[in-house]
């Protein structure tokens, strides 16, 4: 799927950051309004003599004839907001759920003890439990874990006992095995003072039956299982998860083999279901539907999902569908264009009651970008699940290198966390993977830049492994091959390949003047 040339405005902004414009980098945020406005630059941001920087678009053959009016883009921060509204509660029912298919869900009520923890005075270390002061008899019996009430002990008397078993009553103390000894007439005497009530839990020491553990909306980890089953759940009331289904756009991608003919592989149709997963969602299906518009609408409309997640397309190019096929079925847009880089294309719209669509576009970072923007806010929301709980977290961290802002646009720059700052990396074009591939976050840069030291937002990157017995429906096919009636092995998407080409990884560094073109990407396309 192709894109359109690079509008006036955007040759403009390329030109005075290539060119020495650097009023902007000064370390402070340019205002944002909630609608941002992208104006072009002032003719004098980019000398005459020094275009040949970046030279100028030829007229496009395969442009369309008009091009659809401007319109508002959104803020980033207000973008995601937007996103979190976009449902106004859980999209799912409470279900209970038996404490091994729990993990990973989110907690549909408050988990309330029904029991307290421990139930019973415990012994926290192998010894002897030890009635008054020593020495002390000991008795030829015993007491293990999971043993009936024991009998009462008398002063001057003790008992050998293990972890975790029951205290007799009128026990004053427990004596570690390693602090106590044994004379030659069997009489137990202590190798430093007992202090009474040493090493024994009390009952409800942890919790008492009815108090409140975790808050509705907690992901449920599996020390949440184990506490869980402590209390005395065998089952848990959640939120089901979200159900998504992915839609791959475009003719140029290929499943299998080396890119070939004009043809690249698909990186979207691989990363986006585990992300998914990892944001709340349960992946049903992946589709590859080509640059087709009628698949797309009969995939839209056919769809019973919760979200539906879509590819490239998102643009006004010649076979950018997504638009098109919104307004035919009477999508309500909630978010059409944000103001951020990369990924500024992506969109969120209302297909139906309760269902959403995010427009993702076709370069693999920048469908990062729009999976973090409009997609995990919209997720949290419908899972049920609490800000901060699950899924990526944010915080600050002082960058390490500056970072050449846009001129209006927050962007989204991956970065790796050494010695508490955060470093850009190299390999962050839009449709670059290998930078994010080595990313611990993603900082959050306003218009204008930040310098070296200055604190930044960061998003957490929700890498995880789906669980095994999920139910994702789709099987190993699901990263890779036509599914659900997909085209050909051949058929593509929405430019969503990568063409990093090889090596180790990504370089840590400032790395070479943002807003040129380097190692083939454009900085904030």
């Amino acid at each position: 799927m192709t894109g359109q040339p690079a509008s006036d405005a955007e040759l403009d902004e390329a030109l005075a950051l290539v060119n020495g414009h650097r009023d902007a980098y000064n370390g402070h945020d340019a205002h944002e309004d909630p609608v941002h406005r992208p104006t072009s630059a002032p003719a004098q941001a980019a000398p005459a003599q020094t275009a040949p920087s970046v030279p100028a678009a030829p007229p496009s053959a395969t442009a369309p004839p008009s091009t659809p009016a401007a319109h508002d883009t959104t803020t980033w921060p207000a973008a995601r907001a937007r996103a979190e509204r976009a449902a106004p509660e859980p999209g799912t029912e409470p279900v209970d759920v038996p404490l091994h298919r729990a993990l990973g869900m989110i907690l549909a009520a408050p988990l309330t003890a029904l029991t307290d923890l421990p139930s019973f005075d415990t012994s926290a270390m192998d010894g002897w439990a030890v009635g008054g002061p020593g020495p002390w008899t000991v008795r030829a019996d015993g007491i293990l874990a999971g043993h009936a009430r024991p009998d009462a002990l008398s002063d001057g008397e003790a008992v050998r006992i293990a972890t975790g078993a029951r205290i007799p009553p009128d026990a004053t103390a427990v004596l570690r095995s390693e602090h106590g000894r044994t004379d030659d007439k069997g009489r137990l005497h202590a190798l430093r003072d007992v202090i009474t009530g040493q090493d024994i839990r009390p009952r409800g020491q942890e919790c008492r039956s009815g108090d409140h553990l975790l808050p509705a909306g907690a992901l449920v980890t599996p020390a949440v299982l184990g506490l869980a089953a402590a209390a005395g759940y065998d089952t848990l009331p959640v939120f089901r998860r979200p159900c998504a289904e992915v839609l791959v756009l475009g003719d140029e991608l290929l499943t299998d083999g080396l890119p070939r003919e004009g043809l690249i592989r698909d990186a979207l149709g691989p990363m986006l279901p585990p992300w998914l997963h990892a944001l709340g969602a349960e992946v049903t299906a992946v589709r590859r539907l080509g640059d087709d518009a009628e698949a797309l609408h009969d995939a839209i409309t056919s769809s019973t999902t919760d979200l539906i997640v879509t590819t490239g397309g998102t643009a006004s190019g010649p076979v950018d569908h997504v638009h098109p096929t919104l307004r035919r079925i009477g999508a309500e847009l909630l978010v059409d264009g944000v103001a951020v880089r990369p990924g500024h294309p992506m969109l969120l719209a209302r297909v139906g009651a309760g269902r959403h669509l995010v427009g993702l576009p076709g370069n693999p970072l920048a469908a990062v970008s729009g999976l973090l923007t409009l997609a995990e806010p919209l997720l949290r929301t419908l899972s049920g699940r609490a800000a901060g709980c699950g899924g990526p977290s944010t915080y600050t961290a002082p960058l390490r290198d500056g970072v050449q802002g846009h001129p209006h646009d927050t962007r989204l720059v991956p970065v790796a966390l050494r010695d508490e700052r955060a470093v850009p990396l190299h390999f962050n074009g839009p449709a670059m993977l290998r930078g994010i591939a080595a990313a611990d976050g993603l900082a959050v840069v306003p218009p204008g830049g930040a310098r070296a030291g200055r604190e930044v937002e960061v998003l957490d990157l929700p890498w995880a492994v789906p669980e095994v017995g999920t139910g994702t429906g789709v099987g190993a096919a699901l990263y890779g091959g036509p599914i659900d009636g997909g085209q050909a092995e051949d058929s593509a998407g929405s430019g969503a390949g990568v063409g990093t080409g090889s090596g180790a990884g990504p370089e840590v560094g400032a790395g070479p003047a943002d807003g040129a073109v380097v190692d083939g990407e454009e900085r904030f396309t």
